[in-house]
């Protein structure tokens, strides 16, 4: 069977306009599939070059391949199966500044170049004030950046429409922002012009962003009847969920010239928004799609459920989870009710996607944490817009505690049980500790000792009314009757 190559696919040959650093699944099934899109729809005109961030890996099965891939997206969209296989050929190169430094920063001068996308991980985006100007290769990508933009200004002689335009889609804070920062303080560092730090400032649009879509990668376990069902072999072909999100903050307008938005029309449960202010669609995702997962998924494990998809088969679990979403999140967002309810809904079909088996126990990692950043947000929310307490949200925080109940720490974990079996409990050491401590009390003692721990919450919950008293009347009931006759028992 014949190999993915240009010859097959067809590939227009388009200017490069877009450096891209990061070889991997998500950026080829999120970006690239969007600019592929973009290109057939005569949107855009252009094409990508990948960067290869570190040392380690080859580039055989990309050159191999001409650099054509597929994307394959399955999953539920309006309650319905959907899959969809596209052939990405807006991929044109790829590059390692490893094996050929020249040829990598000659894409510095190359006069259609406009944006620059990357996802060098969360750890990426670092500051590091022993990277050297001289060093080539072993530097962060911030110092990258900032030769990569040396060198095309230099190139251009300081030519004000030859500014870049960064698109970070790391998974931290106002990624653009603190890109930015970097870059500025290697201009300190290395004590380069004033000239090249204003066209950096005025040339240079440095967007953050915020993404969403899960993207499952090569999928080996059916890679060869998925060939067989394509014609051709792939080897770096990429699987993904259907749901898509790009959210891009910039105080200058792109949208014109970066129409990625207009090739997803049509597209059902995809979109990319170009805002001044992304936080509340961060606010949304946080609180209905994470906060979700992180409300439920503990009461569904013990309740005898292992992945997401299993549990929303579950018509208990599914309505526990619909009625936190509908009447306690959204009524604390300020995003239309329109736009937040049509997020809700996607978010349903992403947990029904019968392609992705999400473990459970993958999710509970950090739950501690994660629910003062997931659900805490609502849950005070809905107490001061209604003046009593969220029931859903509350009896999620005895859940948290019931999973969260073990005597013994081994190899880094807490041992919890459920129906007699082991499972592991994984969370920051001082966190297990005292759940080791304390989850072995008389029910009362224990809430009281994890609502008033404000290292967990960074305030004393038993604080407020009737809080303390209706955690323990749901832990009473899943210690002595179990999760489900609990859940059964307040919620029907």
């Amino acid at each position: 069977m014949e190999k993915l190559n240009k010859t097959m696919t067809k590939a227009v040959d388009r200017p490069v306009t877009v450096v891209q650093f990061g070889e991997g699944n998500f950026l080829r099934a999120f970006v690239d599939y969007m600019i592929d899109l973009a290109n057939e729809k005569g949107l855009f005109n252009g094409s990508v070059v990948l960067v290869k961030p570190i040392e380690f890996g080859t580039l055989d099965r990309y050159k191999a391949q001409d650099c054509q891939y597929t994307v394959q997206l399955r999953g539920r969209v309006n309650g319905k199966e959907y899959v969809e296989t596209r052939q990405i050929t807006s991929v044109k190169d790829i590059v390692s500044p490893f094996d050929d430094y020249e040829e990598y920063i000659s894409l510095a001068k190359l006069d259609t170049v406009r944006f620059v996308v990357s996802n060098t991980t969360e750890a990426g985006i670092v500051f590091n004030e022993k990277d050297q100007f001289e060093e080539k290769l072993n530097i962060s990508f911030p110092a990258k950046l900032t030769q990569f933009l040396l060198t095309r200004y230099e190139h251009f002689n300081g030519a004000m429409d030859k500014g870049l335009v960064m698109l970070p889609v790391e998974l931290i804070d106002d990624n653009g922002i603190e890109l930015k920062r970097c870059v500025k303080k290697y201009i300190t560092l290395w004590n380069l012009s004033e000239g090249f730090e204003k066209w950096v400032d005025e040339a240079c649009i440095f967007t953050s962003t915020l993404v969403d879509r899960i993207v499952t990668g090569y999928p080996f376990d059916e890679v060869e009847e998925i060939w067989k069902t394509l014609g051709y072999r792939d080897e770096i072909l990429v699987t993904a969920e259907p749901f898509a999100l790009w959210v891009i903050e910039s105080e200058k307008d792109i949208s014109k010239e970066f129409p990625v938005d207009k090739a997803l029309e049509g597209k059902e449960g995809m979109g990319v928004i170009f805002t001044d202010n992304q936080k509340p669609y961060k606010q949304r995702k946080v609180r209905i799609l994470n906060g979700a997962h992180t409300s439920f998924v503990l009461a569904s494990w013990l309740k005898g459920n292992d992945v997401v998809n299993q549990s929303m088969k579950d018509d208990v679990m599914r309505e526990f989870m619909m009625k936190t979403i509908h009447e306690e999140v959204i009524p604390t967002l300020t995003l239309p009710e329109k736009d937040l309810k049509e997020f809700a809904d996607a978010v349903v079909d992403r947990f029904n996607n019968p392609f992705i088996k999400h473990a459970l126990l993958a999710i509970s990692l950090n739950s501690v944490s994660k629910w003062k950043a997931r659900c805490m947000p609502s849950f005070l929310g809905y107490i001061e817009k209604f003046g009593k307490l969220p029931e859903h949200l509350t009896f999620s925080i005895a859940a948290l505690m019931a999973f969260y109940t073990g005597n013994e720490i081994r190899e880094g974990v807490l041992i919890g049980h459920r129906d007699g079996q082991e499972y592991p409990i994984k969370d920051d050491a001082d966190v297990l500790e005292f759940f080791k401590k304390n989850s072995g009390k008389e029910t009362s003692e224990f809430v009281q000792a994890v609502l008033s721990n404000t290292s967990f919450y960074g305030q004393d919950l038993t604080q407020i009314e009737g809080l303390s008293e209706k955690v323990t009347e749901y832990l009473d009931m899943i210690r002595t009757k179990g999760m489900e006759a609990a859940l059964v028992h307040f919620f029907g």
